[in-house]
């Protein structure tokens, strides 16, 4: 084999440092999840995009749902990505997980879902304490699908949006994100971030892909992942789940809990995250 040339290394070298840049920003993307809860409010404030309020009037109800909205930077139509909060109601931590998306070229809508449910008619802000988490265990599947579905036709009717939809929730808003799947048969993808899934009798109505990600040590909800998937499989329905050993419990919210093994999970799941709805959203 002859040694390498000068001009065969020079040109390696301009190669390596072409691609750099490319490779780098790949990296960083997938390497840029949500901040942490911590660090939600000042991500708020620095944020480049356009977010703003806006009250979705629910169809046959004098309620609206309060609703954020940040909209991506970019020249033609966007796909719809609705966020579905925790059990603690539409916090500043869901508005900065629906500012990244919109960083990623997607419209991104948080609605309240205890909107007229509160003190005064009021929503997640007008509880105190514990209270908002008995108000959204006291919602019915019925409700939630209501409001979603306002929700979902409301912004697939912005100037700005495309055609395609997905769901994506975490804790309660995940076994949300899930059952909305059985139930909206116009969704393009759902994805789960450490929530249950419907009993099995209820997953042969889901039109679209589902994508799963879990704790490695959040057994509650884990445990439930392998029978979900034989139950998906049996169906023939596409369910991708992923387990990020070591991480607990809502770690991408918790990104500095369990020793770096909720950053690392928060790290990779927001790429899968992104990988997957960039190939359903189109």
């Amino acid at each position: 084999m002859r040694p390498p040339t000068a001009f065969s290394i020079l040109l390696t070298f301009a190669l390596a440092m072409f691609l750099a840049p490319a490779a780098r920003g790949q990296e960083d993307a997938a390497a840029n999840p949500p901040p942490a809860a911590e660090a939600a409010a000042q991500a708020l404030l620095d944020s480049p995009r356009h977010g703003e309020w806006i009250d979705v009037p629910l169809p046959d109800s004098e309620t609206t749902i309060r609703t954020w909205v940040v909209y991506p930077e970019r020249s033609d139509t966007a796909p719809v990505v609705i966020v579905i909060h925790e059990i603690f109601g539409l916090t500043d931590w869901i508005r900065a997980v629906a500012d990244r998306l919109a960083a990623e070229g997607f419209i991104a809508v948080a609605p309240d879902l205890l909107s007229g449910k509160g003190p005064g008619g009021g929503g997640t802000d007008s509880f105190e304490g514990d209270a908002v988490r008995a108000a959204i265990r006291g919602l019915s599947d019925d409700e939630v699908v209501q409001r979603l579905d306002a929700v979902r036709a409301h912004a697939l009717a912005f100037p700005s949006a495309g055609k395609s939809s997905a769901t994506i929730g975490f804790c309660w808003g995940g076994t949300a994100s899930f059952m909305y799947a059985t139930r909206q048969a116009e969704l393009n993808a759902a994805i789960v971030f450490y929530g249950t899934a419907p009993e099995a009798g209820r997953l042969g109505t889901i039109k679209c892909p589902v994508l799963g990600l879990y704790g490695g040590d959040d057994n509650r909800v884990t445990s439930t992942v392998g029978p979900t998937e034989a139950a998906m499989k049996e169906r023939e329905l596409e369910f991708t789940p992923h387990v990020y050993q070591g991480a607990g419990h809502g770690f991408l919210r918790q990104q500095t809990g369990r020793d770096g093994a909720n950053d690392r999970a928060a790290r990779a799941a927001w790429k899968e995250t992104l990988d997957f709805l960039r190939a359903r959203l189109k």
